[in-house]
């Protein structure tokens, strides 16, 4: 499992890259002005006549990494173009699939996010143990025994690995930990303190919901909102707007900024329906503990810096598959030379790390020619299993040839 998500990980760096693959039609654009994201908004809104009323609506902005806007609802996904009118429905499902099968291993609700923000902590746990264990680790840094009798080259370069991704394997490591489990602790307060409502327990990081009132009301005054936020922040540009409640009278717009040189995803700016300034969440320069939190998604999945962290991100993250691979491989050479040898525990192992990228790139596949709704989960884990089940037959057999021509012979 940990070697899964170490392969994942390294993959979702370049997540937004990805979706922009998978459905290379959709109109992209510098920016969008006020009044076409507000016409996007009417317009997609328009279209969900005859379904009930949508909770929340989101609308992605162009940015330098994704430049493309997206109006969301409770229902449905739609590119806009640059005047506002609907493009075509946003298709990325194989990128989700990659997400979530990072994120919770494809497992639903909080079991699947439990395990992998235990798998964090596990991680954590080694890299500090390795390097308590091995005191010469820091000075042997860039020592490598070209020989691998007793695995020990083998073991030269999981130990070098290890030192070069130090710094990356435990920032990535604290930090999913705190994204996955402070998910589930999040659920767990809700539950015993808040009637199960885990907005509230997030309130003191992210602000507070309005109260409700589910009258009718036209939508939301999105311009104004934008023109006040250009007056007051310049340079702080848009990335996301977030309607609650839209077209009621309890509705309010979020619109999230991204402040310049900060690891924070970015602060929330408060507005009612007619675009009044109601305040910022405080994530930019509110408590510590608030900028702490905020700044942990950035740091996980490298988006930040542009292009070069992504591959610095593609780079360590391979880095820290090819640790885990090594390390069970270590771990199976030791058994073998204390007289337990065994192929087809090695040929299992070999079947998950060649498994593993064989399945996603199965999964690709089937998203480029069979479309966006193909089955990925299935066909990841279908053949993930059968390349691992090929793999121990083929050692099976190995073993079981000689055993029959021996008892053979000795009849």
């Amino acid at each position: 499992m940990l070697y899964l998500v170490s392969v994942t990980g390294a993959v979702l760096a370049f997540y937004t890259d990805l979706q922009r693959i998978e459905q290379p039609g959709a109109p992209e654009m510098t920016r969008i002005s006020p009044e076409a994201v507000q016409r996007g908004i009417e317009t997609v809104l328009a279209s969900e006549k005859g379904k009930p009323n949508t909770t929340h609506l989101f609308v992605r902005l162009p940015t330098v990494d994704m430049p493309r806007a997206t109006v969301s609802t409770d229902t449905q996904s739609q590119h806009i173009n640059s005047d506002g009118s609907i493009a075509m429905a946003e298709e990325k499902k194989w990128s989700d699939f990659l997400f979530a099968l990072h994120y919770t291993l494809n497992i639903p609700g909080l079991i699947g996010m439990t395990i992998v923000g235990i798998l964090g902590v596990m991680m954590l746990a080694l890299s500090l143990s390795g390097v308590v264990a091995l005191p010469r680790i820091f000075r042997d840094a860039f020592r490598l025994r070209a020989r691998d009798t007793g695995g020990i080259g083998l073991a030269d370069w999981h130990n070098r690995l290890s030192v070069w991704t130090l710094p990356f394997t435990i920032a990535v490591a604290l930090t999913g930990t705190v994204i996955a489990l402070g998910t589930v602790t999040a659920y767990a307060i809700a539950t015993a303190s808040y009637g199960g409502k885990t907005e509230k327990v997030y309130e003191p990081i992210f602000g507070e919901e309005a109260k409700p009132d589910k009258k009718p009301a036209p939508i939301a005054d999105v311009v104004a909102a934008f023109d006040d936020l250009a007056r007051r922040y310049p340079d702080i540009p848009a990335t996301f707007v977030i309607i609650h409640d839209p077209k009621t009278v309890g509705q309010h717009v979020q619109l999230m900024g991204e402040p310049r040189r900060r690891l924070i995803f970015g602060e929330y700016y408060n507005y009612d329906a007619q675009g009044r300034f109601e305040g910022a969440a405080g994530m930019d320069e509110g408590a510590l503990g608030q900028q702490a939190a905020s700044s942990t998604y950035k740091l996980h999945f490298g988006t930040f810096g542009g292009t070069p962290v992504k591959i610095a991100y593609l780079a360590f993250g391979l880095g820290l598959s090819a640790i885990s691979a090594t390390g069970t491989y270590i771990w199976l050479g030791k058994r073998r030379r204390r007289g337990m040898n065994e192929p087809r525990l090695r040929a299992a192992w070999d079947g998950v790390v060649w498994g593993a990228p064989v399945a996603l790139v199965a999964t690709f596949a089937a998203r480029m020619t069979a479309g966006n709704d193909a089955p990925f989960i299935a066909i990841f884990w279908i053949g993930f299993a059968l390349v691992v089940l090929g793999s121990i037959l083929r050692a099976h057999r190995r073993v079981a040839l000689p055993a029959r021509k021996e008892a053979l012979a000795a009849n």
